[in-house]
């Protein structure tokens, strides 16, 4: 039996196709090289096209290692029997990968993963042979380090993203062609006898080889810094055993120093709340109110913009805390003289799941924040609440509005204030697509429907071969570093039609999106802002949201800032800022408001 590394030359197809002529052989080269290149910059091509070109890499790399000559100085053309075996291995996984339209991630992932730390192995091993020079052995164990790493950085990620794939195996493609094409150029043809190759062409191929292992090295810590990025749940979320029975109850509270400006003072609470369908939950928050003075304190209870759909993408954790939720005008606020209550909602911090854009839940994790804060006997907050939202927050700051009267009637809300909020939920989610990124929030929605309604499933809306990626999608919060992958994936999400198995917007999830737009039954004045140039809250779909309200007889006041983005809007420079400011010193005085529907354009 002929073990890996033996010397000896091989006979058959192994050496038939070692003596290709050097443009034969040159041509190859350069389809690999430009395959890899391919992969390299469209990271996020469709799932199905990345398998195509896979596949097609995984086949021409085999039959590159076939044709890959041995740097012998005798004349004799060189097969080691090993190489033959890893190139049969190749070609086969090509034509597998090739043979699966069902192709999933996960799959594709494991195949060039596996395939790449086998290889990397028996290319390290081969480094050790007897006989080889210095140079040659250096880049033999050089590049099987290499695709060692490149393999274990395609497995480490849970959900294998199409950008680990396409560019690991892209950059093995680009390194193979261009060491083959070196080999092409400068090799020699027949039988006629080499000479001993020079000192800059020996070294030129360890160079190469030593650049891919410099970027394996580079990759891996990439890939372990972005894991390591992620905020971490500490014990202040983990509720005792002995939790009240009735929701708004303060468990704990500490003080919490993190982004709070110099003339405030916080604290992080835990407290009881109700998740919509009357089951008992526990959520965390934030109080922030003025160092200097005596209060008591109004309240800005605010309901947070889209900070994540997992665990420990709670803004109490993030490093920016509210302004990680669209928060950016605090300093405003306490120089005001008010006070801020600020909830993560169920299942940011505290044990999920996270009812994101479910309505129900998120006014009472609302309104239970605002009922525990006034347990911080030290807070010293008043009896008047104006509640302000953005975005997913928006959308929490209306249903806060419309439950408040019979699910806390015991709190003065004195004005609801809902800025670019996430109202119409069905043209919300069909504009995601559309929408660079979008699938990072359509992951969020169907990760939490899929999690508290049992009627929508995974498999009737997202493609099997999609399902992993949306998943892991779905755990990486706004704020973290590894968002970028998540961003990417969008993008090939974006050209892949076949990501969604149905319409999200149609069958049972259809109907629980509609289920969860806020009712007009808001007793509190109603101030909607929208930016006239949204582009993920479509001005359109709002509109939409909004003749229904006036329509049903809600009291409104609805202002479209002209030139405002998403987020642009509640930005300091905003011209919505003042105008909120002004809105609610006039519901904290008790100014009365218009009774009608008013539209206006700023």
């Amino acid at each position: 039996m002929v073990v890996q590394g033996d010397p000896r030359p091989s006979r058959g197809i192994g050496a038939a196709l070692a003596r290709l002529p050097r443009w034969a052989r040159g041509a190859l080269a350069v389809v690999a090289l430009l395959l890899g290149v391919v992969l390299v910059i469209r990271p996020t091509t469709s799932l199905g096209v990345l398998a195509l070109l896979v596949g097609a890499g995984l086949i021409l790399v085999g039959v590159l290692e076939l044709v890959s000559r041995e740097e012998a100085v005798d004349g004799s053309v060189r097969v080691p029997r090993w190489r033959i075996a890893m190139a049969v291995l190749w070609i086969v996984a090509g034509l597998v990968v090739l043979a699966l339209p069902g192709l999933t991630v996960r799959l594709l992932a494991v195949i060039v993963g596996a395939g790449l730390i086998v290889n990397g192995v028996l290319s390290a091993l081969s480094g050790l042979r007897r006989g080889l020079g210095a140079d040659a052995r250096i880049a033999a164990i050089a590049l099987g380090l290499a695709g060692i790493l490149f393999g274990v950085l395609a497995l480490a990620w849970p959900d294998i993203t199409l950008l680990v794939v396409a560019v690991v195996f892209g950059a093995r493609l680009v390194v193979t062609g261009l060491l083959e094409l070196w080999r092409a150029i400068r090799g020699t043809e027949g039988a006629r006898r080499p000479a001993a190759p020079g000192r800059a062409r020996r070294w030129l191929r360890t160079i190469a080889a030593l650049s891919a292992l410099v970027l394996a090295v580079a990759a891996g810590a990439l890939s372990v810094s972005l894991h390591g990025a992620s905020p971490v749940v500490d014990e202040f979320y983990a509720p005792p055993r002995d939790v009240p029975d009735e929701p708004g109850r303060l468990i704990r509270a500490e003080a919490f120093t993190r982004a709070v400006p110099e003339d405030a003072v916080g604290w992080r609470i835990l407290y009881t709340t109700t998740r919509g369908d009357g089951s008992p939950a526990v959520a965390s928050g934030l109080v922030i109110v003025p160092r200097e003075g005596d209060g008591p304190w109004p309240v800005i209870d605010w309901t947070h913009g889209t900070t994540g759909y997992a665990q420990n993408c709670a803004p109490t954790l993030a490093e920016s805390t509210v302004e990680s939720g669209a928060l950016f005008v605090l300093p405003q606020i306490i120089d005001q003289g008010w006070a801020l209550v600020a909830t993560d909602y169920i299942g940011l911090g505290s044990e999920g799941p996270h009812p994101y854009l479910v309505g129900s839940d998120s006014a009472h994790a609302a309104l239970d924040a605002l009922r525990a804060a006034y347990e911080l006997d030290e807070a010293r907050l008043s009896g008047q609440t104006v509640v302000w939202g953005h975005s997913q927050g928006g959308g929490a700051a209306l249903w806060t509005g419309a439950l408040a009267e019979e699910y806390a009637p015991e709190l003065a809300i004195e004005g609801i204030a809902a800025l670019a909020p996430a109202s119409n939920l069905p043209g919300l989610v069909a504009n995601t697509a559309k929408v660079t990124g979008g699938s990072v929030f359509a992951s969020f929605v169907i990760e939490a429907y899929s999690r508290i309604y049992p009627d929508v499933t995974y498999r009737q809306y997202i493609r099997p071969g999609a399902e992993e990626t949306v998943r892991r999608m779905a755990t990486r919060c706004l704020a973290e570093p590894s968002l970028f992958v998540s961003i990417l994936e969008s993008l090939a999400m974006s050209e892949d039609p076949q990501i969604l198995a149905q319409d999200p917007t149609t069958g049972p999830f259809g109907q629980r999106l509609v289920e969860n737009i806020p009712p007009a039954t808001i007793s509190a004045p109603l101030l909607l802002g929208q930016g006239g140039s949204d582009g993920l809250v479509l001005p359109a779909a709002q509109e939409v949201f909004v003749d229904g309200l006036c329509r049903a007889g809600q009291q409104l006041d609805y202002r479209v800032y002209a030139g405002r983005d998403h987020v642009p809007l509640v930005q300091p420079d905003s011209p919505l800022i003042p105008e909120l400011i002004a809105w609610t010193e006039d519901r904290l005085a008790g100014e009365p408001v218009d009774p009608g529907c008013v539209r206006s354009e700023r």
